[in-house]
């Protein structure tokens, strides 16, 4: 049985014009990842909050380097605001956190890899909400787990799995 998916509040700031130039219809896909990586969250008649900041290598490098202490430009980042507690109006949002995620890297990525833009955006969506909710992959056992659960994140939204390489994705041999 489906999960039902809780009501979805993005905040979407496109700081850098060429993820809109590339991906106009951007704003959809994560309305379409986003709900479905979250669609565990207990959030009862509460909307939850996203934030997502569309930005370029320089800006991610900034924040990769200031909180996590990586001077070099990522994908993307999660920063997550942790469990509220107890919140009786039904009409507050549950802020669950920001993803930022950087365009120089994530079209990069994809060109390497062969894979659509559109596809890797949504894998790099779901990755990133699954941290908000306290997903990790420090160690193996937390790798495999939260792989698998993007995997059939991503399946639900009949994009192939990006752990396999491109010419497996497309039957090639």
């Amino acid at each position: 049985m489906k999960k039902a998916e809780p009501k979805l509040n993005i905040v979407l700031e496109t700081e850098d014009p060429r993820w809109l130039r590339a991906l106009p219809n951007v704003s959809l896909l994560l309305e379409k990842a986003l709900p479905l990586a979250l669609s565990g969250l207990p959030a009862g008649n509460r909307t939850i909050e996203v934030g997502v900041r569309l930005v370029d290598d320089a800006t991610i490098q900034g924040l990769n380097r200031d909180w996590r202490g990586r001077d070099k430009p990522t994908n993307v980042l999660s920063f997550p605001l942790g469990d509220p507690g107890p919140v009786t109006d039904q009409d507050f949002p549950w802020l669950i956190g920001d993803i930022v995620m950087s365009y120089d890297t994530v079209v990069a990525e994809s060109i390497r890899d062969m894979k659509p833009l559109e596809h890797h955006v949504v894998h790099l969506a779901i990755h990133a909400a699954l941290h908000l909710i306290g997903h990790d992959h420090e160690d193996e056992a937390e790798a495999d787990a939260m792989e698998a659960a993007e995997v059939s994140l991503l399946a639900n939204l009949g994009i192939p799995d990006p752990y396999v390489p491109q010419a497996s994705n497309s039957g090639d041999t």
